[in-house]
């Protein structure tokens, strides 16, 4: 398992500052090489340069009231999740539809049936190997 991550492109957990304006006021976003690979791939589906789309992020989190005192750990999250839809084949990554023509209520009621079907597969102890 340990050469699948310890043998990928190490250029992935190198970190990499970009400066954005964000509604006038200038800031700067740090994340490693491998978040920044996903999120110009979610900005290019929707037609914009990850800078537009960050800044539509941050203005729709306040938006929601969010809490976005960490906004890098909630576009490492948005990375996060936009992969785990991929693998629970609710995405395609080769699809050109924009994110924001999905429709996100039936997407999020999906997500959260999986979730908890996994939870309680995982906390299942007849499934788990014991250890000695």
């Amino acid at each position: 398992m340990c050469q699948l991550f310890i043998n990928a492109d190490s250029r992935l957990w190198t970190c990499r500052t970009k400066s954005l304006r964000i509604d006038g006021v200038v800031t700067s976003i740090r994340l490693e090489e491998f978040f920044w690979d996903i999120l110009e791939e979610v900005a290019f589906r929707d037609q914009m340069t990850v800078n537009q789309m960050i800044t539509k992020l941050y203005l729709e989190s306040l938006d929601a009231d969010h809490d976005i005192g960490n906004f890098t750990s909630f576009l490492r999250v948005c990375c996060s999740r936009y992969l785990s839809l991929v693998a629970d084949g609710n995405l395609t990554r080769e699809d050109a539809l924009p994110l924001n023509d999905i429709d996100a209520t039936h997407l999020l009621e999906q997500e959260e049936l999986r979730t908890s079907v996994r939870k309680n597969l995982f906390n299942d102890t007849s499934l788990k190997p014991s250890l000695n």
